[in-house]
């Protein structure tokens, strides 16, 4: 009788805490978790080969919108889950239909094996990217992607910042002993974009990807001009003031679609999810 009781007592918190847990999950929506692509679009540049250079290149018909002829993404069962997998043989994109602003996104990636031309030799480095803010018509950003701000995703670089297609960002940063500006919470605001004397590109500090071959988790937070780059729980940059040039004019840019890049690896990406918020943790802005 006295285990009876206790369980009694004991079930309403296990009530409580399994209804606080599903009210806080019930706040994420779901934009990928293996069950499809609806909401996504997809847009593919021409295919790299040997015989091109940068010019002709450029000159190739597009494979253009959701016209994924050969199966760049697709969903795939790796050990047991349903993923979404990105071949990378041509680059492109795939990206939400909707927009965004003002949230935390989360997803997790790792690395394949396979690599394709021109970027498919042993010393070449993997590379995807995660686009936000990404506005405009698909392909001005190099051929290939939204205009946006890009969190970078490959080898050895997961967390840096990079501006496509004209977006533009303060960073605080210092030059390296590589002489290329890194992320450093007490250096000087700086901005960075393809048309500033500083360059679009910006390191990530501190480095907190895993090996290849293991799954990684990424967040990023957005609120207003300002977002948070993390890696594993590790924050590796924090931007200010997003913007881009319009007619001339710079103009904030807080809001766009959710892009993920095709480059030249294969890469799978699952549990995609994104809630909106009103705060970006104080603890990731220290």
């Amino acid at each position: 009788m006295l285990k009876f009781r206790l369980l009694l007592i004991c079930l309403p918190l296990v009530l409580i805490n399994c209804s606080t847990k599903s009210d806080k999950d019930s706040n994420w929506k779901i934009l990928f978790d293996g069950s499809g692509l609806e909401g996504w679009d997809t847009y593919l540049g021409p295919q790299f080969k040997p015989d091109m250079d940068r010019t002709n290149f450029r000159m190739q018909p597009h494979l253009g919108l959701n016209n994924d002829t050969i199966g760049v993404f697709t969903i795939v069962n790796l050990e047991g889950e349903k993923v979404l997998r990105i071949s990378g043989e041509i680059w492109g994109g795939i990206s939400t239909q909707q927009e965004f602003e003002n949230y935390h996104l989360q997803l997790q990636f790792k690395w394949g094996k396979k690599k394709w031309y021109p970027r498919d030799k042993d010393t070449d480095r993997r590379d995807s990217g995660l686009i936000y803010h990404g506005v405009g018509e698909h392909g001005v950003g190099d051929g290939f992607w939204l205009k946006s701000q890009e969190f970078q995703i490959q080898e050895g670089d997961v967390g840096d910042y990079w501006g496509v297609a004209g977006a533009i960002e303060d960073v605080k940063a210092t030059l390296n002993a590589d002489s290329i500006y890194q992320y450093d919470p007490n250096g000087q605001l700086l901005t960075f974009s393809q048309d500033s004397e500083n360059d679009r590109h910006v390191k990530k500090y501190p480095d907190a990807e895993k090996p290849s071959g293991e799954w990684n988790t990424l967040d990023l937070y957005c609120l207003g001009g300002t977002s948070v780059h993390v890696v594993n729980g590790v924050v590796t940059m924090v931007l200010q003031n997003s913007r881009h040039l319009v007619e001339g004019k710079e103009t904030p840019l807080t809001k766009g679609k959710i892009q993920i890049q095709s480059e030249a690896a294969e890469v799978y990406y699952r549990a995609i999810r994104l809630r909106s918020i009103d705060t970006i943790p104080a603890e990731l802005l220290k």
